[in-house]
Formats: structure tokens, sequence, C-alpha cells
């Protein structure tokens, strides 16, 4: 999965927007300003997705292109592999999974503008 891909899938989000606070080797993905989801751009093909943390376990024990998250709090995020070996689909939940944790986690006040 490109980059550009994954700028189309959550481009549609209420409140997704994208940076490099990083420097130019990172693309971050944020709802309200919160991270959701890191793009290394310099090294594709993996990407850092936050997920809940016995589903980290378990998404970790079943897939090989699953891993705790890279330079991340390993029981909050989880880096993924983005080649193939993790089915779409499931790819996709997980971008979902990602972006409704962090956007849950938001003031009340500002969920509700992302409606």
């Amino acid at each position: 999965m490109t980059i550009d891909v994954l700028q189309a899938y959550c481009a549609p989000k209420p409140g997704v927007s994208w940076d490099t606070p990083f420097g130019p080797d990172v693309l971050v993905f944020r709802v309200a300003g919160k991270i959701f989801m890191l793009a290394p751009l310099d090294t594709p093909g993996t990407i850092n997705l936050k997920c809940d943390p016995e589903r980290a376990i378990d998404l970790r024990e079943r897939y090989p292109g699953i891993i705790p998250g890279f330079h991340m709090n390993k029981q909050h995020w989880n880096t993924v592999d983005v080649t193939g070996s993790v089915p779409r689909k499931l790819l996709l939940e997980l971008i979902d999974h990602s972006y409704e944790l962090i956007r849950a986690g938001l003031p009340k006040k500002v969920r509700e503008g992302l409606k």
C-alpha cells in the first residue's frame, strides 16, 4: 500500500490532516491534531498504528507482519507491514481502529465538531 493510497483512504475521515513534524522522512496522520498513524517515507513498507492493548497482543501472535510499534509505546502501538503480509481488509480495519481510538479520546466538544 503506497503513501498515496493511505492518504486517499484517510482523507475523507472527519478531522484528518497530515504533516511531517519529525522531518521529511515520516508522514504523520492526525485527527483533530492527535496522531493516529505514522508512515515512514524513507523506508516505505510499514506504518505505525495505535491499537487496543489486548488486541495488539493477539494480532502480533497471529500475523508476523504486525510487531510492537517501532519507536512507540509498545503496549499501545503496532508497526504493521503494508507490503502484503497483512491482508488488505485487516490493514484498512486497523487504520480505522487507530483513528477511532484517537477520536474517542478527544474532548466531547471536539468530537462533536468532527461530525
